[in-house]
């Protein structure tokens, strides 16, 4: 019952950190782990929005602007600097937890 209140405690601080911008927390115990993993890990289909940002604006019609028009809507660089950031986390989560 102590282990249970202490995981939904670290699941909270965590969603509260990822929801005011941080992506990851300092953790004391590896039982930790899983529980911040789970929070902080990207959803598959923002990995995937940013992977399609980021191609995007590799284009080389789109290399040089600011701003372009995927799916119907205005994207800026700084989403595809976000994109590139949402990325990086999802891969070092994965990486941590391959064999």
């Amino acid at each position: 019952m102590r282990q249970d209140r202490l995981r939904l405690r670290i699941a909270d601080a965590c969603a509260q950190g990822r929801d005011l911008g941080f992506d990851g927390k300092t953790l004391i115990h590896p039982s930790q782990i899983e529980a911040c993993n789970a929070i902080v890990t990207p959803p598959e289909e923002e990995v995937a929005r940013a992977r399609k940002i980021i191609a995007a604006f590799d284009l080389p019609e789109n290399v040089s602007r600011g701003a372009i028009r995927l799916d119907g809507a205005m994207v800026e660089r700084l989403h595809a600097d976000m994109a590139r950031r949402t990325i990086e986390i999802a891969d070092a989560i994965a990486a941590m937890n391959k064999p």
